[in-house]
């Protein structure tokens, strides 16, 4: 079992455009509205696969309604801890080769809510038989920086594989709790002026670099590596969700580092292929799988 912690779960509003023009009237081609937020683009694209996934975090207001509900239709579980404020919405204006991301900070989670969570968290992780926990995204205003290492803490006291994803200080502070592999991309090492070496020595067994058209490169307890799929074009805003559910499968079902790293290239390349975050196309990311150069370093 696979379990996903969105802490600033979103309603995400795409709209497909030919063009965009700041400060003009725009035509948008189709709309689509989903659950959305990083841990949930990892449990749709896990869900799709056919792997077993829980979805667990924060929600609150008709934004969180619409977000269970969605999540409900697609039937993936859920566990989400509720909260009284209202869960935010992200909006992406997605042209053929450019995506703008319009990104609401979330609701303020008071203290109560938070402990609240922390105890749901902990059942969850006794009585769900999780292998794997995905912690991924930002963190809503009043969620601790260090929230990350705290539910990692959590996750080490029942033998359970954690995979970091996020930004900023909750990075930093996750680092210490000693995640199993932390996937960040270029921009967000260089915030926390980190290298994927230096990531590795502050707390992380293995580091997983998403890096764009250059594809990844790995350091792990098994070597280093580099994975970079074919040249694609369309929406990378799920690139590295997909990427992290890759991950995830390969710590769920103990594939090596060099098959991780190829099927991570292929389904976040995939993933590119697809309108929205959180979709991918089995058929695509199994033509994709055998293009995958990976070269040791």
């Amino acid at each position: 079992m696979i379990i996903t912690v969105t802490l600033n779960a979103a309603l995400d509003i795409t709209y497909a455009m030919t063009s965009l023009d700041l400060g003009d009237t725009n035509r948008v081609g189709r709309v689509h509205e989903r659950a959305g937020g990083k841990g949930l683009n990892v449990a749709r694209v896990l869900h799709t696969l056919g792997e077993p996934v829980l979805a667990c975090g924060l929600l609150g207001g008709r934004a969180g309604e619409t977000v269970r509900a969605d999540l409900a239709a697609t039937g993936i579980g859920v566990r989400f801890t509720p909260i009284g404020g209202e869960s935010r919405r992200t909006v992406a204006l997605a042209e053929q080769d450019r995506t703008t991301l319009l990104n609401e900070p979330g609701p303020h989670v008071t203290p109560d809510e938070w402990h609240t969570f922390l105890a749901d968290f902990g059942t969850l992780l006794t009585t769900s038989g999780a292998d794997v926990v995905v912690l991924s995204g930002s963190l809503p205003p009043g969620v601790p920086a260090d929230a990350y290492r705290t539910l990692t803490t959590a996750c080490r006291r029942t033998g359970t594989s954690v995979i970091l994803d996020a930004d900023g200080e909750p990075l930093r502070h996750g680092l210490a709790g000693q995640p199993d592999i932390v996937k960040p991309n270029t921009a967000e090492l260089a915030r926390v002026a980190l290298t994927p070496e230096t990531a590795r020595r502050a707390g992380a067994a293995a580091v997983v670099l998403s890096r764009g058209h250059e594809g990844l490169l790995a350091l792990t307890p098994d070597g280093a590596w580099t994975a970079t799929p074919p040249a694609v074009s369309g929406n990378p805003t799920g690139a590295g969700d997909a990427l992290v559910a890759a991950l995830a499968r390969g710590l769920l079902h103990g594939w090596s580092w060099p098959d991780r790293l190829r099927h991570g290239a292929a389904l976040s390349a995939a993933a590119v292929l697809a309108e929205v975050a959180g979709a991918v196309d089995p058929a695509a990311y199994r033509a994709l799988l055998p293009q995958v150069r990976l070269q040791p370093l």
